[in-house]
């Protein structure tokens, strides 16, 4: 057993005095929330390192999916996938839509495009695909049949933070794109999340409907809820931001070790890096073959708590085996061959910034066994 537990994941955190000098100002001030100085420089701060033009802050990364689909006027069906963390079809569910299921390319565990179009009814008004991992969609494909059927896109990039395909953030694909800053994140504000949208105007319709509608004092405009993000977790997020470069690249460091010695394994499959991705190592799943490896992944997984080591079965179960989601037709499992094998196959790895060298040997050595 492992002294002390390697876990899945750990929080990115700023220097504490550095933190108590901002709570400092925020304390002075007495504005804690509602668009406060840190809210506005945090907007403008992420803008600029993410490559986007407009940005909408918010408390959780759940609620920018919500008002997403509140902004575009989506109702009746949206396409997505099944394997997701529940988030993804919830916020359909929360604004009375139906989630239609397509199975997943196991090459990058995003939405098959191959298997979008045969899943568009009449009722259909939106595509939700998720970048898995922060593993870009086939984005092209997807717009292509979109503007074909005339379909809005948004995507969940909860896992894509500073993710760029050829030089261009990913956020920029479709016609929204949202991200999650939970703990658990590459990057994070403790909870928090944003939506990236196109212009100035759609950015004012997300404000107000993350501030209750209010268009001043007096006057509401939407039926908005209460989404903000507050003051404390924005002056956090001012910080983490200084250093997300330095954890990114320990995190490559991690995944560079992880597939010299994984890709000797027979039976263990993982993700090597995509031609022109920058991307952010927020997760290091890998996929076993029971039969050529010898163990199944449930198997793996347990024997590697007993030695301390806590990975993830993410994303197991999948979104469409849930008793909210299991009536549907497209939820059955002879249609999502892809995504059922591989929520049980998938194991990700510990992965993030404060893994030591000891950590990843134990990790390593725990698999090659």
């Amino acid at each position: 057993m492992n002294s002390e537990p390697v876990l899945v994941t750990s929080p990115l955190l700023p220097d504490l005095a550095e933190f108590n000098q901002y709570l400092r100002q925020i304390w002075d001030s007495k504005w804690i929330t509602n668009n406060g100085q840190f809210h506005q420089q945090l907007e403008k701060a992420l803008c600029e390192y993410l490559g986007v033009e407009f940005l909408s802050l918010f408390t959780n990364g759940t609620l920018p999916l919500i008002t997403a689909l509140q902004a575009l006027h989506i109702t009746g069906e949206v396409i997505t996938t099944p394997y997701s963390f529940v988030a993804t079809t919830h916020a359909l569910w929360w604004n009375g839509i139906k989630p239609v299921f397509v199975d997943i390319d196991p090459t990058n565990c995003g939405i098959d495009p191959d298997k979008i179009e045969a899943a568009i009814t009449s009722r259909t008004t939106a595509i939700m695909p998720v970048h898995c991992y922060g593993k870009p969609c086939d984005t092209e494909r997807i717009q292509a049949i979109a503007d074909k059927y005339g379909l809005k896109v948004i995507y969940d990039a909860a896992h894509a933070f500073g993710v760029e395909v050829n030089g261009e953030s990913i956020l920029k694909q479709g016609d929204m794109s949202t991200l999650s800053f939970h703990a658990t994140k590459v990057y994070n504000t403790a909870e928090g999340g944003a939506l990236i949208v196109k212009d100035a105007e759609t950015k004012k319709r997300v404000d107000y409907l993350k501030n209750f509608g209010f268009a001043g004092e007096t006057e509401v405009v939407a039926p908005g809820i209460n989404s903000k993000m507050d003051e404390i977790r924005a002056a956090l997020g001012l910080l983490n931001l200084k250093q997300v470069d330095d954890a990114i690249e320990k995190r490559h460091q991690v995944a560079i070790k992880y597939r010299e010695v994984l890709k000797s394994v027979k039976g263990i499959r993982f993700f090597d890096d995509m031609p022109g991705v920058k991307h952010n190592y927020s997760y290091f799943p890998i996929f076993v073959n029971a039969e050529e490896y010898g163990m199944t992944r449930d198997e793996l997984y347990f024997k590697m708590q007993e030695k301390g080591v806590y990975g993830r079965r993410y994303f197991y179960p999948l979104i469409s085996t849930f008793s909210t989601y299991r009536g549907l037709e497209s939820s059955r499992p002879e249609n999502l061959p892809n995504a059922t094998r591989i929520a049980n196959e998938v194991i990700c790895l510990p992965m993030h910034h404060g893994l030591t060298e000891e950590d990843v040997d134990l990790i390593i050595s725990l698999i090659n066994k």
